[in-house]
């Protein structure tokens, strides 16, 4: 199978940097290919501007979706992100590795998504009509592919529980489940979390790479989280609100998952 690793951690001798190398020889050694998106070292551009969409006129407003459209349906984005968006279609699954800062991804990641899932490529694709707003959460263009978190947090496990003081990690982490993978498509797998990674020693970490390393051992075989696909008939449309008989007392981000993801 073929693996892409995004990576998001600005020091390679970091535990994200082991951690890194480590799934990158365990997953090499079942025979998978690897390809390794490394952001920092790789100067990846972060924002999203008018440079993106060669052969604009410059002295057009910029409009950062019809112009990533016609970018990316002329064949006039940067380099960069063509390169990006090839190594997503080889993939058959993804990685996205990186720490936990201030309650989400580092700064560059996100801009990763946000050049890379171009307008045409991750979002405005399929039919948008009365019986169908769109091939996306769990169709389009990267449906069949699966994609898994591996994060790394400082708190304790206990400060990301349900009723710790961060939140539920759940929650913290479903705008990236949902909208970044499941929105164009992805079977999205449950998180591996490191969680109090000040406290790492030769003995846990380890351990850690022994749990990892399972994990990358059942990439393909692991559960998806359950989520409820936009088209299957749980979501009125155009409204996309859930049918009043799905999860009728449920609100928030876990009426969307289906109740075999919950145990």
């Amino acid at each position: 199978m073929n693996v892409l690793l995004v990576y998001a951690h600005p020091e390679p001798k970091s535990l994200n940097g082991s951690l890194k190398d480590f799934a990158i020889e365990r997953l090499e050694a079942a025979g998978h290919q690897v390809q390794v998106s490394d952001l920092y070292a790789m100067n990846w551009k972060a924002s999203l501007d008018a440079d993106d969409s060669l052969g604009r006129p410059t002295s057009s407003r910029f409009d950062p979706s019809l112009d990533s459209k016609r970018a990316y349906a002329e064949g006039l984005q940067q380099h960069d992100i063509a390169c990006e968006q090839e190594k997503l279609m080889w993939a058959d699954a993804v990685i996205l590795q990186f720490p936990l800062w201030w309650f989400s991804m580092p700064a560059i990641l996100k801009g990763w998504v946000e050049r890379v899932y171009a307008y045409g490529f991750a979002y405005g694709v399929g039919e948008h009509s009365d019986a169908r707003w769109g091939d996306r959460y769990g169709e389009g263009t990267l449906a069949g592919k699966r994609a898994m978190l591996v994060v790394t947090a400082g708190g304790w496990e206990s400060h990301y529980s349900p009723r710790g003081i961060n939140g539920p990690i759940d929650d913290l982490l479903f705008p990236i489940h949902h909208g970044v993978l499941f929105y164009p498509g992805f079977d999205v797998l449950p998180p591996f979390m490191i969680y109090r990674t000040g406290r790492m020693d030769d003995a846990r970490f380890s351990a850690t790479c022994d749990s990892l390393g399972q994990r990358l051992d059942d990439l393909w075989t692991t559960q998806p989280i359950a989520f409820r696909p936009q088209n299957s008939g749980a979501y009125e449309i155009p409204q996309l609100t859930l049918r009043d008989e799905i999860a009728a007392d449920e609100f928030g981000f876990a009426a969307h998952i289906g109740e075999s993801a919950r145990g």
